[in-house]
């Protein structure tokens, strides 16, 4: 791993903003601590993990890209998680969905699928027919009110993702958009598109102090360039970020208030204690009783 330390610095909280400006050379932007390409397996790269990556930029303690042609196959095969919420943004092709709170669909391109596993859940999913499924699957850290609440999943048509400029909004709020996917507070996450040269500028909402991004592809030019398939990682402040493509380019990006806790690790669950963890692999277990006793694991 690169460089992790941060520095703090003070400034006076601006009201959340970002705007498209012309092209012309990045005087000053927040600075890049940390950058990744992460470790490829088959068509999926894992590109932040809860043991790395996610302790500097928690609450988002996870992020795949994946890109995965249609088998007839799951992508993963049915599995549980508890403790946080995953995030898929499909960014071409299609994504078939399964969950134990009951739901069964399909996320088209442009669309979400955000399953808050609280207690605990077990979901299952693939792509569809068609052009290979391309996305970003992101894990969020619940705060600890949260964290063994009852499970819900919401799944957003691209048609009601709201986009501000080149901004759609999958969490949080940017500019008149809003998402309306019910996540904890202090968290905005925006799936942004540039054309080549165009820069966008983000002031965080007070006390935003993680920030970072990841390239889908193109190119970003900040206080370091960054290629498409890699994470950058900012160094923890409020000051503003400031980008600018070189290509067309399409990328996801993460601020949000850093998550107080330790995360303490499961398999496929993220707590803020060792006894919350504990109370959520249990519920996992009993839910994985009952699917097997119905022959679906």
């Amino acid at each position: 791993m690169g460089q992790t330390a941060t520095t703090l610095r003070t400034r006076t909280p601006a009201t959340e903003a970002a705007t498209l400006l012309a092209p012309a050379a990045i005087t000053s932007t927040r600075r890049i601590v940390f950058r990744t390409a992460g470790r490829r397996h088959g068509p999926i790269t894992r590109l932040v993990s809860p043991s790395d990556v996610g302790e500097l930029i928690k609450p988002f303690v996870f992020l795949d890209h994946a890109e995965v042609p249609f088998t007839g196959r799951k992508l993963a095969g049915i599995h549980p998680h508890s403790g946080i919420a995953t995030l898929t943004i499909v960014l071409q092709g299609g994504l078939a969905y399964e969950d134990t709170t009951g739901k069964k669909g399909e996320v088209t391109q442009g669309g979400l699928e955000w399953m808050k596993a609280g207690s605990g859940v077990w979901h299952d999913g693939g792509p569809l027919k068609g052009d290979p499924l391309r996305a970003f699957q992101l894990w969020v850290a619940l705060p600890a009110a949260e964290e063994l609440a009852p499970p819900e999943s919401q799944y957003i048509p691209p048609e009601a993702v709201q986009e501000d400029g080149p901004v759609r909004v999958v969490l949080g709020r940017h500019g008149r958009a809003r998402s309306i996917i019910r996540a904890p507070e202090g968290i905005n996450y925006f799936h942004v598109r540039l054309k080549d040269g165009e820069r966008w500028s983000y002031s965080p909402p007070r006390g935003h102090n993680v920030g970072w991004l990841a390239v889908d592809k193109g190119r970003l030019h900040a206080s370091e360039v960054v290629d498409g398939g890699r994470v950058a990682v900012f160094e923890e402040s409020e000051d503003p970020i400031e980008v600018r493509a070189e290509g067309d380019t399409s990328f996801v990006f993460g601020s949000a208030i850093k998550h107080p806790h330790s995360l303490v690790l499961g398999y496929y669950s993220v707590h803020t204690s060792e006894d919350a963890l504990a109370r959520g692999e249990a519920e996992i277990d009993r839910i994985g009783d009952r699917l097997r006793a119905e022959g679906r694991h």
